[in-house]
C-alpha cells in the first residue's frame, strides 16, 4: 500500500531501498483518491526504528495510506530527539477533533509499572476512549494491547518469573475470522515482554474473541466481539536483529540477558537469527487494513 510519509521521514530512504511501496506528500497530493488515514501512537523508546518497522508492514496496495505519527504529550522523549518530533509528530490535542480509518497504538518499556502510575496513562485513557467514536479500528500492540485489554476490559497484566523472549510458535483457532485469512494452521511471531495476560480471563471474557495463542507465550491474538479493537501481544512488526539488539543491549547493561528462544541457530547468539515470521506479519496488517479499516470505514466520516 503506498504510504504517504512526509518527504524528509528518515525511514522513507530505508523503505525505497527495500522497494516499499511509498510516496511522499507531494506526490499524494496530486492523486484524487481518497486514503486511508491511519494514526500511529509511537510509545516505543526508539521511535524511528518503530516508524520504519510498522510503516514497512503498511506499505505495498493500490490505495493510499496517510499515515500521521503521534507522540504524548505529558511525557518527555529521552532516546528520540526534539527536532524529529516537531518535525514529524502531533499531540492528540492537535489531532482530536479529527476523525481517522484506523489507529495502531504500540508497546512501550514500562512493563514493570502500574498502568495508573505510568506518566501519560491519563491521556492514552482519553485517547482510547476517543478511539470509540472517532477510529473505525484500532490495532494495539505489546504493552499497548495490556493497556487496551486492562482499559476497555479490566484484564490486568501479570509479571513473569523470567522474561518471554523469542520468536515462538502459534496456533489460529478461529478460521472463518477475516483477521486469519490466509493465515497457516501453526505460524512465528516474536515477544518481547516481563509480563503477561491470564489466557482463561480471556477465553472467558463475553465480550473478546481469542484468535490466536503459544503453548509457550501465552495469549498472542485477541478480537472485542464488535470486531473494532484488536490486541497483539507480540511484536509481528520486529525486524529480524530487534531481539538480537535487544539481548546485546541488556547484556551491556550488565543484566542477566535471557537468550531469546528459537531464534539464534542451535540457540547461538553468534550466529545470525533468520527471520521466519515476515509473512504472517505482513498477512496481519494486510487483512486488519482491508476487512476491518478499508471494507468498514466511510468514504466521508460525519
Amino acid at each position: 500500500m503506498p504510504i504517504n510519509i512526509p518527504r524528509d521521514l528518515p525511514a522513507k530512504e530505508i523503505l525505497e531501498k527495500e522497494r516499499i511501496f511509498i510516496m511522499d506528500d507531494v506526490r499524494a497530493f496530486n492523486q484524487d483518491i481518497r486514503p486511508l488515514n491511519i494514526a500511529i501512537l509511537n510509545l516505543m523508546p526508539e521511535k524511528e526504528k518503530a516508524e520504519t518497522q510498522l510503516l514497512r508492514l503498511l506499505g505495498n496496495s493500490p490505495l493510499q495510506v496517510h499515515i500521521t505519527l503521534l507522540y504524548p504529550a505529558t511525557h518527555q522523549a529521552k532516546t528520540t530527539s526534539k527536532n524529529h518530533l516537531d518535525q514529524f509528530y502531533k499531540t492528540f490535542k492537535q489531532i482530536k477533533h479529527r476523525k481517522y480509518d484506523g489507529m495502531i497504538i504500540t508497546g512501550a518499556p514500562v512493563e514493570h509499572i502500574p498502568f495508573e502510575d505510568v506518566n501519560y496513562w491519563s491521556e492514552l485513557k482519553e485517547i482510547m476512549d476517543w478511539c470509540k467514536t472517532n477510529v473505525t479500528s484500532t490495532m494495539h500492540i505489546c504493552w499497548g494491547a495490556q493497556a487496551g485489554l486492562y482499559h476497555h476490559f479490566s484484564i490486568d497484566k501479570r509479571p513473569l518469573a523470567e522474561k518471554c523472549t523469542g520468536v515462538f510458535t502459534h496456533v489460529a483457532l478461529q478460521e472463518p475470522i477475516k483477521l486469519l485469512r490466509g493465515f497457516d494452521d501453526i505460524f512465528f511471531s516474536p515477544h518481547s515482554r516481563h509480563t503477561d495476560v491470564d489466557l482463561e480471563e480471556v477465553k472467558s471474557h463475553p465480550e473478546l474473541q481469542l484468535l490466536s495463542y503459544s503453548e509457550e507465550a501465552g495469549v498472542y491474538l485477541v478480537m472485542s466481539r464488535d470486531e473494532k479493537f484488536i490486541f497483539v501481544t507480540g511484536h509481528p512488526e520486529y525486524d529480524v536483529q530487534t531481539l538480537q539488539d535487544e539481548f546485546i543491549r541488556d547484556t551491556n547493561k550488565g543484566l542477566e540477558a535471557k537468550l531469546p528462544e528459537h531464534y539464534f541457530p542451535n540457540d547461538d547468539p553468534d550466529k545470525k537469527p533468520l527471520k521466519t515470521w515476515r509473512s504472517h506479519a505482513n498477512l496481519l496488517f494486510m487483512n486488519w487494513l482491508n476487512y476491518y479499516v478499508y471494507q468498514e470505514t466511510p468514504f466521508e466520516w460525519k
